[in-house]
């Protein structure tokens, strides 16, 4: 009787929008982190404005915080449960919102589970402290390929691209906008990347190697400017305009993410984010032919997937109403709550 339980609580707490969705395994080469299936999800929508979203879900680069028996996990390594699924979530996925911006858009969730920011090609075998070995599938740019080939395959002809992501997402959202350029030559590109704006650090190049982010790249990518030791996170950005300046990219941040704050930590940076946050945006401000930014007060991370779409508000400007306007294609302003004591 318990499978019949879990399925009532189901249709009693799911959203109404629920059962617009459907889900899609793949199969082939995908995978998650585990050895576990991948799988995406579609809402039929009007054909002519496409939206995508990365999803989030942290990120993993040894074998101690990528073994999935390590309590707390520093990544989703499943593309199941209620993390990786949009009818559970609120903010562009919230389809009974009249505010919502996308709610008559054709979407496509696609879930992290590979722990490689969406962009890992390989599996790769990591000694963990205790000596032992795991194998880990980091095949993030092999599911989120699968998801744009299903997109290929039944949105012929947008006339809008929104390409977003979330955390982890984010990072990788601009090299997937990119891809969706290549393809869609006649469409009007849009970026959006929400909570992934404030790792200034070095290449991580161990990390891009063992997560195998260089290899196989597509045609449009300088492979003599980009790779794994010449590469920051925000040279995904400028990778991505530089073969497609068409593109018109948008970020949106909180100056004192916490989650951001936390894995800037792990990865060696010290500083709090507000700081290497706006170094970060001035810099692609000035390298990226159309850029702007939306950077919100406090410590909450990402936009898209949470109500906080529709109730944050920086410098009197409606992160919704914003959102709206870029996706719509209108030239929006940077927005910023300023100095680090206004930001708290």
């Amino acid at each position: 009787m318990r499978p019949i339980a879990l399925l009532l609580t189901f249709l009693v707490t799911a959203p109404v929008w629920a059962d617009e969705w459907k889900t899609i395994e793949p199969g082939g080469d995908t995978l998650c982190a585990p050895g576990t299936p991948f799988r995406f999800h579609v809402r039929d929508g009007d054909p002519t404005k496409l939206m995508l979203f990365f999803n989030g879900g942290g990120a993993c680069w040894s074998g101690d915080n990528c073994d999935v028996k390590t309590d707390p996990t520093t990544y989703r390594p499943f593309a199941d449960g209620e993390g990786n699924d949009p009818r559970m979530r609120n903010g562009a996925f919230a389809l009974d919102n009249p505010e919502n911006p996308f709610k008559d858009w054709t979407q496509v969730f696609v879930p992290y589970c590979t722990g490689d920011i969406h962009l890992g090609t390989t599996d790769h075998t990591y000694t963990k402290s205790d000596g032992t070995t795991i194998t880990v599938h980091h095949r993030g740019r092999i599911n989120a390929q699968a998801a744009v080939d299903y997109v290929y395959g039944n949105v012929a002809a947008p006339e809008t691209v929104f390409v977003s992501g979330g955390s982890a997402g984010a990072v990788s959202s601009p090299f997937f906008a990119a891809v969706l350029a290549d393809h869609y030559k006649s469409a009007t590109i849009i970026h959006f990347g929400g909570g992934g704006g404030g790792y200034k650090m070095p290449p991580q190049t161990q990390i891009w190697t063992d997560w195998g982010v260089f290899d196989g790249l597509p045609g449009w990518v300088n492979t003599e400017k980009y790779t794994a030791e010449t590469t920051t996170f925000n040279g995904f950005y400028t990778m991505a305009a530089e073969a497609f300046p068409r593109i018109r990219f948008h970020q949106y941040n909180n100056a004192f993410d916490e989650v951001q704050e936390q894995f800037s930590h792990m990865l060696g940076a010290g500083d709090t984010l507000h700081q290497p946050l706006a170094e970060n945006l001035a810099e692609l401000k000035s390298a990226v032919p159309y850029f702007h930014s939306y950077t919100a007060p406090g410590d909450f991370h990402t936009l898209l997937r949470f109500r906080e779409l529709y109730t944050t508000t920086s410098d009197g400007v409606r992160a919704v109403d914003w959102v709206r306007d870029v996706a719509t294609g209108k030239k929006v302003a940077d927005v910023t709550c300023g100095a680090p004591e206004d930001c708290e």
